[in-house]
């Protein structure tokens, strides 16, 4: 069996598959997403992006990010913050502004981040509520909790990027995490395929680890005891 970590990227979605028992990893570079999620022999798939939409979002935002944000310490911004279903299937931004505004308490925006990630947010959430087999092997992961729970359970100093920009000192202590607690080879996370950033291979690698977590049941889980959206997608995210 194998396990596969998947990030977003411009060209799409890009996975780190490797054995569960370890070895040699592989990347593929995918631009639709069921591609990725019917590959056979797969214990578990962790993935960077929601899954489960609330139809409301409260004070301190949607479970998952509730929880895991305050382990993050200076990495905490790297967690979006979630809107309701209605936002996210918008149209529009300012649509989904409008529809942010009247399913948050407080009302909130969205940021424009937030919203360019939206159509990767439907085209899980639709595959999933398509394919229940698919739903209970695939986990919403976060990258920087999965490289929190490698650094035994301290945030990383440096972040992956300042202003936009690759930040060399965050790439180079994720790199050695990975190499040193993950036992990927230096070659694997310094290759980097056309349409894909360095941080998003480095993001899907740390996903692939918590994926193997996931399927040995050790992985930590934020919020401890999730529930449900309304379409029986579990929130939790897994590290």
């Amino acid at each position: 069996m194998r396990v596969m970590g998947i990030d977003g990227c411009r060209a799409g979605w890009v996975a780190t598959i490797r054995p569960l028992a370890g070895g040699d990893a592989e990347r593929i570079v995918a631009h639709h997403l069921d591609a990725l999620l019917g590959l056979p022999d797969l214990a578990s798939i962790a993935i960077d992006m929601p899954i489960g939409l609330p139809e409301k979002i409260g004070p301190e935002g949607r479970g998952p990010e509730k929880a895991l944000r305050p382990r993050l310490g200076a990495r905490q911004s790297s967690v979006f913050s979630v809107p309701s279903r209605a936002a996210v299937y918008a149209e529009d931004y300012g649509q989904a502004n409008r529809l942010s505004l009247m399913t948050s308490e407080p009302p909130r925006k969205i940021s424009k981040q937030c919203f360019f990630l939206f159509p990767k947010m439907r085209e899980i959430d639709g595959l999933l509520r398509a394919k229940a087999a698919w739903a209970e092997r695939v986990h919403e992961c976060h990258p920087e909790g999965a490289f929190m729970a490698m650094n035994g359970g301290q945030p990383l100093t440096h972040p992956k990027k300042v202003k936009g920009q690759v930040y060399r000192p965050g790439m180079e202590e994720r790199v050695k995490l990975l190499t040193e607690r993950a036992a990927f080879t230096p070659d694997f996370l310094h290759s980097i395929p056309k349409g894909v950033g360095w941080d998003d291979c480095l993001d899907s690698a740390a996903c692939a680890w918590s994926a193997a977590r996931i399927a040995r049941g050790e992985a930590m889980a934020f919020p401890e005891n999730s529930v449900c959206d309304g379409y029986g997608l579990r929130m939790v995210i897994r590290v």
